[in-house]
């Protein structure tokens, strides 16, 4: 059995080189044409030529996505886009649209081409017919139970490779094809731009009561009646294997390096857990508890199982959870001294109880007991951004390792 593919976001340089230092074989990118998170930093030509190539020092991949629903006046620029892109040495291009699928094919016919889900891939006869036309991947609608993914992986050729969502935010509409957005604020979700109107909280208005606003509420402070949770597959990483999937993919460009890290590093070890020994593997806690110290909305297995059903929504609050924050990410480290440098990103104090979350071994709890500024001065609090903070500490970490504390109230 082949080990699938984990596939990360990486919303920008730093975090695409977070990304895979925490365990990822393949990040996705956004170009600063043609893709589908506006809010995303995104990568120009240069800085994508620099991903592929820490991404290739290290046997990695990069996919740079062009999956926006195009106009006519996006088709003329896209070519130009391509022929720039395909320079920076991408291991694969995600479009959603056939006009854009097409002149892929005619520019750079060596390039690999995966279907976005943007495309509402839910059927074996459409992946099928993206296979024949030259696609080498389909990532799958989220809306899709396990026996439906099944039932495509049967009935498609194996070269295909079959994509699918496991961790992150989810979509009231079919994989993002929604007009709320659009309608309600004239930012065009299908070109990157959603103002996320599913979030907002909403009131009822009877048509020949204009200006009486009834509360839709579970309780005094309203409901989000479209807010659905996030979705969450790390306590199935052996449903998911057993899937035929060739590529397990998290959600969110626009999420921090904080994220990101914590995020990967969970599902490698799940992943790597399991091929160590599949007929043992059992889920263990501490991955799980490590999702729950990101910003998250509640978490939900999604389509996977079953329909969702009210128990999906989170009708209280459009609020994420934030039990933990990023306090500093790890820069180097004095042996002499013991003293472990850190950019600081979050105000800490003195007498903290800190966690490090390092790349290659379990979390360490620490309690900072000294630290001073780059000069030697030293600190009670470190509450100036981007600073460079030296930690006492007894022990060589690894480069970009992140320091995290529970949420101060």
């Amino acid at each position: 059995m082949k080990k699938p593919e984990l596939l990360a976001p990486a919303g920008n340089l730093d975090k695409l080189k977070i990304a895979f230092i925490y365990g990822a074989d393949a990040v996705y990118i956004g170009g600063e044409e043609f893709s589908l998170r506006a809010a995303a930093d995104n990568f120009s030509m240069e800085e994508i030529r620099e991903g592929v190539e820490f991404a290739h020092e290290r046997g990695k991949k990069v996919y740079l996505t062009a999956n926006i629903i195009p106009h006519n006046e996006d088709i003329g620029e896209y070519g130009d886009f391509l022929a720039k892109a395909v320079k920076t040495g991408i291991d694969a291009i995600i479009v959603s649209d056939l006009g854009l699928f097409s002149i892929t094919r005619e520019i750079a016919p060596d390039l690999e081409i995966h279907i976005s889900t943007q495309a509402n891939n839910v059927n074996f006869e459409s992946a099928k017919m993206w296979h024949k036309l030259g696609a080498k991947r389909v990532i799958l609608a989220r809306e899709l139970s396990f026996k439906e993914i099944a039932k495509i992986r049967e009935n498609t050729p194996c070269e295909l490779e079959l994509e699918a969502f496991v961790h992150g935010a989810m979509c009231i509409s079919y994989s993002g094809r929604c007009l709320l957005s659009n309608y309600m604020t004239g930012r065009d979700s299908n070109l990157g731009a959603c103002s996320h109107p599913c979030r907002w909280k909403y009131y009822l208005m009877e048509e020949k009561r204009p200006g009486e606003y009834m509360p839709v509420f579970e309780n005094e402070r309203g409901t989000f009646i479209y807010n659905s949770k996030d979705l969450c597959m790390i306590e199935h990483i052996d449903d998911l294997i057993k899937s035929g999937l060739s590529s397990f993919k998290i959600e969110g460009r626009v999420k921090t390096e904080y994220y990101l890290a914590t995020v990967v590093k969970a599902y490698r070890d799940a992943i790597d857990a399991y091929f160590e020994n599949p007929g043992g593997w059992k889920f263990k806690q501490e991955w799980l508890d490590e999702l729950l110290k990101v910003s998250h909305r509640g978490y939900t297995t999604g389509f996977y199982y079953r329909k969702p059903d009210g128990n999906e929504q989170n009708y209280k609050t459009s609020s994420y959870i934030r039990n933990y924050e990023l306090c500093g990410i790890v820069c180097g480290y004095d042996p002499d001294k013991k003293l472990l440098s850190v950019v600081q990103k979050n105000r800490f104090f003195k007498g903290a109880e800190v966690e490090f979350l390092c790349p290659d071994r379990p979390f360490i709890n620490h309690t900072i007991e000294y630290m001073e500024d780059a000069e030697g001065n030293e600190l009670e609090a470190a509450n100036r951004p981007m600073q460079i903070v030296r930690i006492r500490f007894d022990c060589e970490i690894p480069d970009k390792s992140i320091m995290r504390q529970i949420k101060q109230s």
